[in-house]
């Protein structure tokens, strides 16, 4: 049996994910930066619970939850876009594992293609992380984003089904 694994999102889980996603160190790598209050924050659950397209997942690692992930089908059936975060006192380690087992879920309970991710230009940490993943940079949207203040590139990230399973046995070995 493992000690980390991905589930379904809840409405328990609503106050725990807002105050992760309103902490300083998480929002400053949102698109929206504002803090979300928790009527705002209902809001977008239950759009996004509705929506057979969205998947809102936690990370549990030893029986405590650690992590958010969504994963949102855009366009075509086999393509997905994925988001997370971690709570701020998550244990190191923590993001590589969350990120092994979306990915897993992803391709193996999905039956994803394709795995699409973002990070602005200035977010070095989670750039570094999609490459670490073996996601290929596949663009630069120049000054894409403004955060109220000034513009940011967006970078994007895709990995394949094919290019996915050859890593599976490289990030299992790690």
């Amino acid at each position: 049996m493992t000690d980390r694994k991905l589930r379904p999102m809840t409405d328990l889980d609503l106050e725990q994910v807002l105050a992760w996603r309103n902490h300083p160190e998480v929002r400053r790598y949102m698109y929206t930066t504002h803090e979300i209050g928790l009527d705002e924050h209902r809001a977008w659950f239950a759009r996004a619970s509705e929506n057979s397209a969205v998947h809102l997942l936690i990370y549990e690692h030893q029986g405590r939850a650690s992590g958010f992930v969504n994963i949102t089908f855009g366009r075509s059936p086999k393509v997905a876009d994925w988001g997370f975060y971690l709570s701020p006192d998550a244990a190191r380690g923590t993001g590589r594992s969350l990120g092994k087992e979306a990915l897993k879920y992803a391709f193996e309970q999905l039956c994803l293609h394709k795995v699409c991710g973002q990070a602005l230009g200035f977010n070095e940490r989670s750039i570094a992380f999609h490459k670490a993943l073996g996601f290929a940079e596949e663009g630069r949207l120049r000054d894409q984003h403004f955060d109220g203040a000034e513009y940011h590139d967006v970078v994007c990230f895709g990995l394949l089904d094919h290019e996915w399973q050859s890593q599976v046995k490289e990030l299992n070995d790690e």
